[in-house]
């Protein structure tokens, strides 16, 4: 039950936006906020049933041995339905996403011993169809960072070079999947997250377009960047899991106008005179693009006319600007969503788990000091942005994503696809032991470039493995009109079918 304010406590508020309150309006004032939490009791009163949670669930830590690449936070088998199309499919969750029962700290120990007592949308799904849960994949920490070396249960190691970064932040999914430890994984995409760890362990990994997936029950980091979707080693298995988990819950606003049609029935269909543009600013990025990275690439996409398909250099110059324009949108939304919301999306609707709020608020107050520094960076320049600035940065880089959409929009008038460099750059080396604190800030720096921009626009887009130079492997990302997910996937499956590598994994 929510207690009366005192008098100090008022003084204290009033404070803070510059009131000056006498005995008089203090008194005033306490009176009607006691009228008003009547209300507020009586909300109590009728909310207070618990949450209908599926009962024990039984998980372990794995050993050292079990888990070479540090990809696992914990093993589970969760089982429900005894039919269903996911039926003898083993499925990984980034640990954003809760599975009631089985611990959640989102790479981060200020979480402490956080246990979710609901199952988001996602998992609840993945059950019904058949799948079985096999665990929890470590992701970086509150998935501020794209590199593997963030979270708070050490670095994860890449599967295809231990000593090289599996990217991030669901870097445990692409590592589980790219080893052949699980058939699936669900990962959480807010600027490149999915598609960078696929891109630099060799999978397949597919940010669906906005909203047809429902985020409820997955922690969020910025509600209008925020997605989830599938992780595999094979086109086919991205489209059956996508069809498992897309559609409409009826608890996530963003999905509001969303529409699907399953996508694995027609993945062999034929891509003849499918158009498909090579992003000519997704290419050559100056300092950071890898040439051998471009070429490998340009050849992927180059190929497809193989099977149909007529692929021509297309031009977006504003492609270049979009990591700047969003920039706002991760430090100042991140902020928001994780230090002030207590990880609760600020949407005007939407369904919150209320012990993740809980475990938030007495983590910060506990535990704050355990954050890593591209954590503190997130907490102390968005709150320095916000308050300073009145949010008048994030607010401008949310006016700027409908002309990045539009622009984006007007080159799907040109060709079907778009096709670039997933990352501009292989995997990096994880930062050794010695490594100073800023050399493991900046390790990863500038990798979601290509990727970011279609967080804020909501396109479908899917990170192919197309190429393998000096041991480490190379993505290309294929874009779509959104709602067009089919469409991306039945190109991937085409190349996929064309280049004969519908398994690439670490070879051990």
């Amino acid at each position: 039950m929510i207690e009366e304010p005192n008098e100090q406590r008022l003084q204290e508020i009033a404070h803070l936006y510059g009131l000056t309150l006498d005995e008089e309006d203090l008194a005033f004032f306490r009176q009607m906020i006691r009228r008003s939490l009547a209300t507020y009791h009586r909300f109590d009163a009728l909310t207070q049933s618990p949450p209908v949670t599926p009962g024990p669930r039984a998980f372990t830590r794995p050993s050292e041995a079990e888990n070479p690449y540090n990809a696992w936070y914990c093993t589970c088998a969760v089982r429900r339905a005894s039919e269903g199309p996911l039926i003898g499919k083993r499925i990984a969750l980034k640990d954003t996403i809760a599975l009631a029962g089985v611990p959640m700290m989102v790479g981060a120990a200020l979480l402490g011993d956080y246990v979710p007592d609901e199952d988001a949308t996602v998992v609840s799904r993945v059950l019904d169809a058949g799948g079985e849960i096999c665990g929890k994949a470590v992701c970086e920490q509150f998935c501020f960072s794209a590199g593997s070396h963030t979270t708070d249960t050490g670095a994860v190691r890449n599967p295809r070079q231990p000593a090289c970064s599996a990217g991030g932040s669901s870097s445990g999914c692409a590592a589980l999947v790219a080893a052949g430890a699980c058939d699936m994984a669900l990962g959480g995409d807010q600027g490149g997250s999915i598609r960078v760890p696929s891109a630099w362990c060799g999978v397949y990994g597919l940010k669906p377009t906005f909203g047809l997936v429902p985020y409820t029950g997955v922690f969020p980091l910025e509600p209008t960047l925020d997605h989830v979707g599938p992780m595999a080693a094979s086109v086919a298995d991205v489209a059956l899991l996508l069809d498992v988990i897309a559609g409409a819950d009826g608890l996530d606003p963003r999905q509001s106008g969303v529409s699907f049609a399953p996508c694995l029935p027609g993945l062999t269909e034929p891509i003849d005179g499918l158009r498909v543009g090579l992003l000519r600013e997704g290419f050559g990025w100056p300092g950071l693009s890898e040439e051998a990275v471009d070429v490998c690439v340009e050849q992927a996409a180059l190929s497809l006319r193989e099977v149909g398909a007529t692929v021509e250099a297309v031009s977006l110059p504003l492609h270049r600007d979009g990591v700047t324009l969003l920039a706002p949108l991760y430090f100042e939304g991140g902020w928001m969503t994780v230090f002030v919301q207590r990880g609760r999306a600020a949407t005007s609707k939407g369904y919150t788990p209320l012990a993740l709020l809980a475990a938030m608020d007495r983590g910060q107050r506990e535990r704050i000091h355990t954050l890593s520094d591209v954590a503190k960076l997130h907490l102390l320049l968005g709150h320095y942005l916000h308050e300073d600035y009145h949010g008048a940065y994030y607010a401008r880089a949310q006016n700027c994503v409908p002309a990045l959409t539009r622009a984006y929009d007007a080159l799907f008038q040109q060709v079907d696809l778009l096709a670039l460099p997933t990352t501009p750059m292989r995997a990096c080396r994880l930062p050794e032991a010695g490594a100073t604190r800023e050399e493991r800030f900046t390790q990863v720096n500038s990798v979601t470039v290509n990727t970011c921009p279609f967080n804020a626009t909501g396109h479908p887009a899917l990170s192919v493995p197309c190429g393998v130079i000096d041991g480490l492997p190379v993505g290309m990302m294929l874009v779509g009109r959104r709602g067009e997910d089919a469409l991306v996937l039945r190109a991937a499956a085409a190349f996929e079918h064309l280049t004969e590598r519908s398994h690439v994994r670490a070879q051990f």
